[in-house]
């Protein structure tokens, strides 16, 4: 079966299962955490979920994966054992980079904090005063990291978050480094961060806004 035929036979039956349940394209894609210009480009063949959310998918259908792929009127039936197993080992591949994915994030962030660390112990051994602020400007640090990496793998799930820990994250470090610096105790400076996070809850609500014809499909 070439490529542009499976795209087909996937996306009817992602149609199918979806009218089913009476989701939209909206609905689905925010549950699988995509767009549903996404889930629309799948159900007309012009390209293919990754396996995982095949599988994701699979478990809200209440149905297998095989479901998803196979056409019950052109396969032959001993060739639905074929396609689960090589379903089984392309799930433990993805799986298995997401796990890789995961350790990266987290050596990242253990980075960022050794360099925290390492400022702390210089600045301390040099008797430099508030050394211990460096900690407080690895968390907007930590978050900056983390939406890189996310962004590069095209990983937008946590992008809303780790943005929002990026503003309140700066401004945390500039009100503690102003209130021991200047001692000035300016709280109203978390003010800037409301219109900020409007905003980015805003852009966020925008990015998964159903386009009407998408969604009434």
């Amino acid at each position: 079966m070439d490529d542009e035929r499976l795209k087909k036979q996937i996306g009817g039956n992602i149609m199918l299962h979806r009218k089913r349940l009476g989701l939209t394209q909206a609905l689905l894609a925010e549950k699988l955490n995509y767009s549903d210009k996404a889930v629309s480009k799948w159900e007309r063949g012009e390209s293919a979920p990754d396996v995982l959310t095949l599988v994701q998918m699979a478990e809200l259908f209440e149905i297998s994966v095989d479901d998803l792929l196979s056409d019950p009127n052109a396969l032959p039936e001993n060739t639905g054992g074929v396609v689960e197993k090589a379903m089984e080992k392309a799930v433990e591949k993805t799986l298995k980079r997401k796990a890789d994915k995961k350790i990266i994030l987290g050596l990242a962030s253990v980075l960022v904090w050794s360099v925290a660390l390492l400022a702390f112990v210089i600045f301390s051994s040099l008797d430099l005063p508030r050394s211990w602020l460096a900690f407080f400007y690895a968390i907007p640090a930590n978050a900056i990291v983390m939406l890189s990496l996310c962004s590069a793998w095209k990983d937008y799930r946590w992008n809303s978050l780790l943005i929002s820990g990026i503003i309140w994250g700066t401004l945390l470090s500039l009100y503690v480094s102003l209130l021991v610096y200047l001692n000035a105790n300016i709280w109203k400076l978390f003010l800037l961060g409301i219109p900020g996070q409007i905003a980015v809850l805003l852009w966020f609500r925008l990015y998964r806004k159903p386009n009407k014809g998408e969604a009434d499909g």
